[in-house]
C-alpha cells in the first residue's frame, strides 16, 4: 500500500516531468522561431559580400534594402589533381527573393576581353592566369572582378564547381528531370561508352554523368557554344528545382554538406543556402527563371596570352549593357 508521502512524490515526479516536457517544446519552438526569424531572406541578407561592383571596385559587404543580389557560377574544366582550370561555362544569376524572380545571364566562354598586363585574350583564359599567378581562391576572386568589370555586372557570390564536381552534386540529389530542348548526339564525351550516342529532344531523368556530358557537348549543336549554354541554363533549372523541392527543403543543410565537397571554391555560406531556401514559395522555373544569352559575332583575331590567332566571340556591347542594366542591377 503507497504512503501519502510515497503518493505525494510521484505527484511530485509527475509535476516535474510534466514542466521539462513543456519547457522542451517552448524551447524546441523558440528556437524554431528564432532560427526562422534569423534566416528570413529579408534578415539575413541586410548586408551581402561585394566581390567587385560594376567598375570592379572591391567593397567588402554592402548594405541591400531588400534580399537581392548576384551569383556568378563558374563551371571549370578542371581536372581531378589539378590546382586550376579554365572557365568553360559562366552564369550570372540575379536573384531577387522577395519577388521569387530569377535571371540567368549565360556568358560565352569565348567572348573576346582585355586583361590588364596581358592584352586581349577568350573570357575563358582568364580564370586560368589568374588561377596560376595567384592561387586558387585568389585567382577566382580576381577572374570574378574580370568578369564583373567586362559586363558591368556587380558580384556578390560566386560559385565554382567542375564536372566531376558537377557530376557528384548531382548524384547526391538523386538524379533530375531535365527539358532537353533539341537534339544532341555526343561527339566529345567524358565517357568512352557514350561517344556518338544520341539524347532526342524532351524531358529525361538524368545521372550525374550524363548531364556533366550534356553540358559539355557543344561541336554537334546546331548553335555551337550557344546551344551549349542553352542546356546549361536547363540544367540549372533542374538542379534547383530538385533541391529546392518540398520534400529536400529540410535536407537543405545535409545536401549543402554533402555537395560543398564537389565545390572547388565559393564566399557562399551554409547560413546562405538555408535563408535562400526560406524564400522559396512555390518553385517554378517555368515562371520563375528567365533565361538570356549574350550574343555576339565570331571573329578569327589574335590572342595576345597565346601570341597566335584564335576564334573569339566580339559581343555586342549597346545590346548587354541594355540586358544587364534592366535585368541584373539590383
Amino acid at each position: 500500500m503507497e504512503t501519502r508521502t510515497q503518493k505525494k512524490n510521484r505527484k511530485n515526479w509527475k509535476r516535474n516531468v510534466g514542466y521539462s516536457l513543456l519547457l522542451i517544446v517552448l524551447l524546441a519552438f523558440g528556437t524554431g522561431i528564432y532560427a526562422y526569424q534569423h534566416y528570413k531572406p529579408e534578415n539575413h541578407f541586410k548586408k551581402v559580400p561585394l566581390i567587385s561592383d560594376n567598375n570592379n571596385n572591391p567593397g567588402g559587404t554592402v548594405k541591400v534594402d531588400e534580399p537581392v543580389f548576384n551569383v556568378l557560377l563558374i563551371g571549370s574544366d578542371q581536372r581531378k589533381g589539378q590546382k586550376i582550370g579554365h572557365s568553360d561555362s559562366m552564369m550570372v544569376v540575379h536573384v531577387d527573393l522577395k519577388n521569387h524572380q530569377y535571371h540567368i545571364l549565360s556568358i560565352p566562354r569565348d567572348s573576346r576581353v582585355h586583361l590588364d598586363g596581358y592584352g586581349y585574350t577568350k573570357l575563358t583564359s582568364v580564370q586560368y592566369v589568374m588561377q596560376a599567378k595567384h592561387g586558387s581562391k585568389k585567382g577566382i576572386e580576381e577572374a570574378v572582378k574580370a568578369i564583373s568589370e567586362f559586363t558591368g555586372i556587380p558580384i556578390n557570390y560566386y560559385v565554382e564547381t567542375n564536372y566531376w564536381g558537377l557530376e557528384g552534386m548531382v548524384d547526391v540529389l538523386g538524379n533530375i528531370e531535365m527539358n532537353v530542348p533539341f537534339d544532341v548526339r555526343l561527339t566529345h564525351p567524358w565517357y568512352k561508352e557514350n561517344q556518338n550516342k544520341v539524347i532526342t529532344a524532351g524531358t529525361h531523368t538524368l545521372d550525374g554523368k550524363m548531364v556533366t556530358e550534356l553540358v559539355h557537348e557543344r561541336y554537334s549543336l546546331a548553335n555551337g557554344d550557344y546551344g551549349r549554354q542553352q542546356l546549361q541554363g536547363e540544367v540549372l533549372k533542374a538542379i534547383a528545382k530538385k533541391a529546392l523541392s518540398v520534400g529536400n527543403i529540410p535536407k537543405l543543410p545535409k545536401l549543402f554538406d554533402s555537395i560543398s565537397d564537389f565545390i572547388v571554391e565559393t564566399n557562399m555560406t551554409k547560413s546562405d543556402i538555408i535563408s535562400m531556401a526560406y524564400a522559396v514559395k512555390d518553385f517554378d522555373p517555368d515562371t520563375q527563371v528567365h533565361y538570356h544569352q549574350l550574343k555576339g559575332k565570331g571573329q578569327t583575331l589574335y590572342d595576345d596570352i597565346l601570341q597566335a590567332n584564335n576564334s573569339q566571340i566580339v559581343i555586342d556591347e549597346k545590346e548587354m549593357k541594355e540586358i544587364v542594366e534592366k535585368y541584373f542591377i539590383p
